[in-house]
């Protein structure tokens, strides 16, 4: 899934819009937004917060609803329905040594395991989207070894989501490394790709990103060491 001010004070000519009117309004309004997302398979109308399935072959998102989801979900051929799971991998053993044989360009990335192609698939976000990157497989496998709640990624729905921005930017900072549903990631790639600007990203940019790994933090189940093995 791609990922998807206030007006000027009105003058003192203009009567006021009475209470009753103006809640009736937003909930007009309400009603007009929510009716716009939709099942993409049968059209039933689906709330702000819904499941989403997977193309395997083409790795598109498609909202669904509860019951079109349930058709998908575990194993399928064309389609299966995303992980709704978070997980937060502390500690996390990647050395700098390591990341660098990832050839990643960037600090952020999301790694799967793709059915289809029977791979590893490694994707970093830029202003364009998502680029994916060539993996050397034996570095994958080290990873893998020293980090062994990698092995329970499910397939095609589920990524290893890495976040190493932030101890380049602020000396602070420590990395993210999530198993993160993969409409997250296409998430991720949709507003970086939204709200860059410049050679460098702009402060907007910095600050969404920011928000959403605050925003999968408080979501996560936290994976300790002593539950890796």
């Amino acid at each position: 899934m791609d990922g998807k001010r206030a007006g000027n004070n009105p003058s003192q000519e203009k009567a006021a819009i009475p209470t009753a009117n103006a809640f009736g309004l937003l909930r007009q309004f309400g009603r007009k937004q929510r009716a716009l997302e939709r099942c993409e398979l049968c059209s039933a109308p689906v709330m702000r917060e819904h499941p989403h399935l997977i193309e395997l072959a083409a790795r598109r998102l498609f909202c669904a609803c509860d019951a079109c989801a349930l058709l998908f979900d575990g194993e399928g051929r064309k389609y299966k329905r995303v992980s709704r799971r978070v997980v937060l991998l502390e500690p996390f053993h990647l050395s700098h040594a390591q990341w660098d044989a990832l050839m990643i360009p960037i600090n952020m990335a999301f790694f799967f395991s793709s059915s289809v192609e029977d791979r590893v698939v490694a994707l970093y976000p830029s202003p364009a989207g998502a680029v994916e990157s060539l993996l050397s497989l034996e570095a994958w496998n080290d990873i893998t070894r020293e980090n062994p709640a990698l092995r329970a990624m499910q397939p095609d729905v589920e990524a290893l989501l890495v976040n190493r921005v932030g101890s380049s930017r602020e000396a602070a900072a420590t990395p993210d490394y999530f198993i993160a549903p993969m409409d997250e990631c296409y998430k991720l790639v949709g507003l970086i790709r939204a709200h860059w600007r410049g050679l460098s990203g702009g402060a907007e940019v910095w600050q969404e990103i920011g928000q959403f790994f605050a925003s999968l933090r408080q979501r996560a189940e936290v994976i300790t060491e002593e539950s890796h093995a």
